[in-house]
């Protein structure tokens, strides 16, 4: 098993919140319903590579 941290990044401020361990092998990107610190709400963030 191969894993591999990812950042999850608000759709709406576009910051990077959140670092999770993710199976890279055959899965799809994460999308998840976090609270975002900047906008005091949740929101959906989408899973984004560390550059």
């Amino acid at each position: 098993m191969v894993r591999e941290y990812v950042w999850l990044e608000c759709t709406e401020s576009g910051q990077r919140n959140y670092r999770t361990p993710k199976e890279t092998r055959g899965t799809d990107r994460l999308e998840l319903k976090k609270y975002c610190k900047k906008l005091r709400k949740h929101v959906l963030h989408k899973e984004s590579r560390k550059k």
